[in-house]
């Protein structure tokens, strides 16, 4: 298995969306693509909600049947257009890859 985490924080607003709407939209999309990528057999996200200063606002976990699932996920048209539609969205993004 291959795991794969994403942690985000959003700027107040982008593209048309606030910090909130921007989340809702992240979480509906990324969880959207179980049974679209092939081999992408969880996709969970967190949205925060304390908003604490050293908070960040959005975690994805991901899991994957094997490294090269994840590696096409990361290539996919449907993840593509996720990235591509936040990301002017995001101030901060910081990633954990694993094999277990």
């Amino acid at each position: 298995m291959f795991k794969h985490v994403v942690v985000s924080r959003l700027k107040d607003s982008a593209g048309g969306r606030t910090r909130a709407e921007t989340a809702r939209f992240m979480k509906e999309k990324f969880e959207a693509l179980v049974g679209v990528v092939p081999g992408l057999l969880r996709a969970e996200v967190g949205i925060d909600i304390f908003h604490r200063d050293d908070s960040s606002d959005v975690i994805l976990i991901c899991d994957f049947d094997s490294r090269a699932s994840y590696e096409g996920y990361s290539k996919h048209p449907a993840h593509q257009a996720i990235v591509e539609a936040i990301k002017d969205a995001r101030t901060e993004r910081r990633l954990v890859d694993w094999e277990t």
